[in-house]
């Protein structure tokens, strides 16, 4: 990679694809896997519930790549109605494959996000040459998103934060990826795994374009709502715009004690409350 390209020139090429967000007025959106079983009965009534909320954003989940162009339209116009945005989505492994990319670039461009990311490697791998191999995918993939205005992400879990021979699989992805490809936090997993989220940020400056605010507590695990467990919210925000180079939030919630959309509604009020 040439050496002039500094974390400046990430930025910028971040601002290409994304609008811009003003005084730092950062958009916060959510990942639909949060509300997915109702997705499943109604997406059109989940995404306008979601809408009414007052998130400005949603991330589709891996089950989009299986519409069609003509769905994508319909879903891209039902967002356009309800002035939200789909800033990302994210994909199985497959997604990234030869023969796969192509559909992923076209529904991508038709919703209006410009960033697909590798939700996890999609498969056990247990040696630092695997997760080198997902990073020459990612790669491959990336080269062909950048031709289409787009670009890769991968999205974490603990399992990428747990050291293989002393070394955490998240570094070896970022050593072996150009730095335009985003590495979207999932904060929760990377708690639970025992590492340091804000460490994590300022070592990767640029490239935390995309973020989870997922929670995780050592009492009830993933069930936790938004900043009711052990992440330190205040910190990771401030790394995060300062360091990072986020352009949006997403809220995630993998269950609680409440109803999916209850729950979403719960994290986004403390998330405005926080944020004030």
């Amino acid at each position: 990679m040439s050496s002039t390209f500094t974390r400046r020139s990430v930025l910028a090429s971040a601002a290409a694809s994304f609008p811009a967000l003003g005084a730092r007025k950062i958009p916060v959106g959510l990942e639909l896997y949060s509300v997915r079983e109702e997705l499943k009965k109604d997406l059109p009534g989940t995404v306008r519930a979601v809408a009414k909320m007052g998130y400005e954003c949603v991330e589709f989940y891996s089950p989009y790549f299986e519409w069609t162009a003509a769905q994508a339209k319909e879903i891209r116009a039902l967002l356009d109605d309800l002035g939200v945005k789909c800033y990302s989505t994210h994909n199985s492994a497959r997604s990234f494959l030869p023969e796969n990319i192509g559909h992923a670039i076209e529904l991508n461009q038709i919703i209006g996000s410009r960033l697909v990311v590798m939700a996890s490697a999609g498969r056990r791998i247990d040696t630092l040459d695997g997760w080198k191999q997902v990073a020459s995918q990612l790669t491959e993939g990336a080269a062909k998103l950048k031709s289409a205005g787009m670009r890769a992400g991968f999205h974490n879990h603990a399992a990428e934060f747990r050291p293989i021979d002393g070394v955490r699989p998240m570094e070896v992805l970022a050593k072996n990826t150009p730095r335009d490809v985003v590495l979207q936090l999932d904060v929760g997993t990377c708690v639970e795994a025992g590492s340091d989220p804000v460490t994590w940020i300022r070592q990767n400056p640029g490239r935390i374009a995309s973020m989870h605010l997922k929670e995780w507590s050592k009492t009830t695990g993933y069930k936790a709502l938004f900043a009711d467990g052990a992440a330190p919210w205040k910190a990771i925000f401030d790394a995060a715009e300062k360091t990072g180079g986020i352009e949006f939030y997403l809220i995630e919630q993998e269950g609680s004690d409440f109803t999916p959309f209850d729950t979403a509604e719960r994290c986004l009020a403390t998330y405005r409350k926080m944020r004030k």
